[in-house]
């Protein structure tokens, strides 16, 4: 309490008149709320590289390596327009390693008039804000975040008095309100979509070609900064998961904005049709790869939108690819921060299927004879990168089948991949990929046994498991696995609407079958916690 009371009286002497305005790793846009107004004579942008923020969960190198040299990258930036940015680096000599002890810090050097900081992305974080803004006697203002293209009211309005909360209908509406592939009309309130449909997913479902390979992508010249931000991360995170090097990563919007124009020019027109496409060796194909400097901020989603929209318009690009993209940015991600918002903190502890099998030790080795999942964790840890039909359909899909404790696919998730805040990453793991929040996101749990990936993949050719066999030494272990899941939670999806035929499947099963696939799921599951799955 003598900080605090410091803190006061200091302030009262008029010593120093500013803004002290916070901006966190993933606010790296210059239109940010934070900076808007900005006093480049009085104010301070504060930002810091903590040690906390790297050990929550312990994240991938190239996902900390692209932060930390994205921020610094910016706070250089905003240093040439002539702000005043205090920055703590990790290695820094007084670097508390706390997020909120280092506020502390900065308040112990200057008294602003008042603090300004941009809601932050994720609850864990705004608690901690909340707590400064009830222990620090000078106005602290929490902004909204404006880069978003659907405010939390408006979001709370829409789900408001709705038994399901279903994004396809989320979306239409943000279509409407952005005027994003909407014809023109003449009658007021009458919106009519390009081509006639809302949604073009069913065109979008294609396998993969023989010989499919991803088109060449850019590799960023790293500068200084990222350079040295390199050599940080190998001394103090070669003990994370995940490769550091080769680093490839976008770290400004300049860059950020040539990724976008390339993937827009070469790679969207084949997206729509091959984007659940899984190929051996090839973790990119046709996928933009700017999900990390989306949420990041390095890139804007209404801008992202508007230049699909407008190749789709100049004909370069096909309808379902456009539009399929669009869906993905405008309404999908805008509606998973919906879902976040709406039902935190509860939705955090939300277990719908009471799943608590430990995380197996190949969701970090590889080490599998699986060759769909080890090749999915391949990717993960080369690239921090894996696209969302492995992410879904592989790895997700084997923890929903498995059982596997929902605390620990979460935490995996957000600590692999680039891309990954928990606003965005729970609600996809929780509600999408494990059906744990009880149908809140899905309506039907996404479980498929291995003619799925056998299906949209070459994986099974490379695979000791036959996806066409259910019980033996070389029966695809998430076959076996299906059936289980779906007898252990029958009470729970056989009144499901979208589920009678594959009930019906299983009840024309005569016992003997019915009871070797079971005895089959429980040969995988302990071959699973010997290591030897």
């Amino acid at each position: 309490m003598m900080l605090y009371g410091y803190l006061h009286h200091k302030h009262e002497t008029g010593k120093t008149m500013s803004v002290l305005r916070i901006i966190l790793g993933d606010q790296l846009s210059h239109s940010l709320s934070a900076l808007v107004d900005i006093d480049i004579h009085k104010d301070t942008v504060f930002m810091c590289e903590v040690m906390q923020e790297t050990q929550y969960v312990k994240h991938h190198p190239k996902k900390i390596a692209f932060l930390f040299s994205a921020m610094r990258h910016f706070a250089q930036e905003l240093s040439e327009q002539g702000v005043n940015v205090r920055y703590v680096r990790l290695n820094d000599a007084e670097n508390t390693g706390n997020f909120t002890d280092e506020i502390y810090r900065v308040l112990d050097d200057m008294i602003p008039d008042k603090i300004i900081i941009t809601q932050p992305s994720e609850y864990r974080v705004l608690k901690m804000m909340r707590a400064l803004q009830d222990n620090i006697h000078i106005p602290f203002d929490i902004l909204p975040d404006t880069r978003f293209l659907s405010t939390h009211r408006e979001f709370n309005l829409w789900a408001k008095d709705k038994k399901q909360l279903r994004m396809e209908f989320f979306y239409r509406e943000m279509r409407k309100k952005y005027n994003i592939l909407i014809e023109p009309s003449d009658k007021p309130n009458i919106f009519k979509p390009v081509g006639g449909e809302w949604n073009y997913d069913k065109e979008n479902r294609k396998p993969p070609k023989s010989g499919m390979v991803s088109p060449r992508r850019i590799s960023h010249k790293k500068s200084v900064i990222t350079q040295d931000v390199l050599t940080l991360v190998k001394q103090n995170f070669s003990h994370h998961f995940g490769d550091l090097e080769p680093f490839h990563y976008a770290v400004t919007r300049t860059q950020a904005l040539m990724e976008l124009d390339h993937f827009i020019e070469y790679l969207l027109p084949f997206f729509g049709d091959f984007q659940d496409a899984m190929v051996a060796s090839e973790p990119y194909l046709y996928h933009s790869l700017i999900s990390s400097y989306l949420n990041a901020g390095l890139l804007l989603p209404l801008e992202i939108c508007q230049k699909a929209e407008q190749a789709y318009h100049a004909g370069t690009v096909p309808l379902n690819a456009a539009e399929g993209f669009i869906r993905q940015i405008l309404g999908w991600r805008e509606y998973i921060r919906g879902i976040y918002w709406h039902f935190m903190p509860e939705y955090a502890n939300r277990n719908y299927l009471n799943a608590t099998r430990p995380l197996p030790d190949f969701y970090w080795t590889g080490k599998t004879n699986m060759f769909c999942v080890a090749e999915t964790v391949r990717h993960t840890k080369e690239h921090a990168y894996s696209h969302h039909i492995q992410r879904l359909m592989v790895t997700g899909n084997f923890a929903l089948l498995a059982g596997l404790d929902v605390r620990a696919v979460q935490e995996w998730y957000l600590a692999v991949y680039s891309d990954a805040f928990e606003w965005v990453e729970m609600p996809n793991t929780l509600g999408m990929a494990l059906f744990g929040d009880g149908g809140v996101v899905a309506s039907k749990p996404y479980a498929a046994s291995g003619k799925y990936i056998h299906r949209m993949s070459n994986y099974c050719q490379k695979c000791p498991y036959d996806p066409d066999v259910m019980t033996g030494e070389n029966a695809c272990p998430f076959n076996a696995l299906y059936w289980d899941f779906l007898v252990r939670h029958q009470d729970k999806f056989r009144g499901n609407q979208r589920m009678p035929y594959v009930y019906g499947t299983w009840d024309k099963f005569d016992t003997d079958k019915k009871n070797a696939i079971q005895a089959q799921a429980q040969m995988t599951l302990k071959k699973m916690s010997d290591g030897v799955l």
